[in-house]
C-alpha cells in the first residue's frame, strides 16, 4: 500500500471515486441520537408519508459526513488542516437503501510557502443512478513533500 499523497502528487483537474456505502436505517437513527436532530422527516415512517419524499430522507448534515470521510481516502492525502466548505448544495434527498460515492476533483492549487498549499476539492455524493445529492468545495491545507520524503509511487 502507498502512502498519503502530498500536495506536489495532484493536479488540477484531477480526479477520484472514492468506496461505496449502503444508507441504513441504523445510520440515520444513530446520526440522530448522537446529534438530537429527531425530526420525523428522518425518523418517523408514518409522518414522513405526507413530505413530499413520501418516506424517510437522511440527514442533509449526514450526507455532508459521508462526504468527508469516503472523501478523505478518494484520494488520500497528508492533509495538514481542513479549512472549509464552500457553495454547498443539497440537491436531492438521500434515502435509506441509496448507495453512495463521493466524485471529486481538484480544481485549484495555491502554493502556501515552502511547508504546505491550498487544495480546492470539488466534491459531490452521488447515489446508485449517478445523481448528484450533494455538491460544493471542500477547501484543506496539504502538505509538501521535503527533499528527504522521496515521491511515492
Amino acid at each position: 500500500m502507498t502512502g498519503p499523497l502530498y500536495f506536489e502528487d495532484v493536479n488540477v483537474g484531477d480526479r477520484w471515486t472514492s468506496g461505496r456505502r449502503t444508507v441504513t436505517e441504523t445510520d440515520v437513527v444513530m446520526f440522530a441520537g448522537l446529534t438530537g436532530d429527531y425530526n420525523p422527516l428522518h425518523v418517523d415512517h408514518e409522518a414522513a408519508k405526507q413530505t413530499p419524499f413520501g418516506k424517510p430522507i437522511a440527514h442533509g448534515l449526514l450526507g455532508v459526513a459521508w462526504v468527508a470521510g469516503l472523501g478523505s481516502q478518494a484520494p488520500m492525502m497528508k492533509t495538514d488542516a481542513f479549512v472549509a466548505i464552500r457553495d454547498w448544495k443539497f440537491l436531492k434527498p438521500t434515502f435509506i437503501g441509496d448507495t453512495v460515492e463521493i466524485q471529486t476533483e481538484l480544481t485549484e492549487k495555491v502554493d502556501g510557502g515552502r511547508r504546505r498549499g491550498t487544495c480546492i476539492w470539488k466534491r459531490e455524493l452521488v447515489d446508485q443512478g449517478g445523481h448528484v445529492l450533494q455538491s460544493g468545495l471542500f477547501e484543506s491545507l496539504v502538505a509538501k513533500r521535503s527533499p528527504s520524503r522521496p515521491k511515492v509511487n
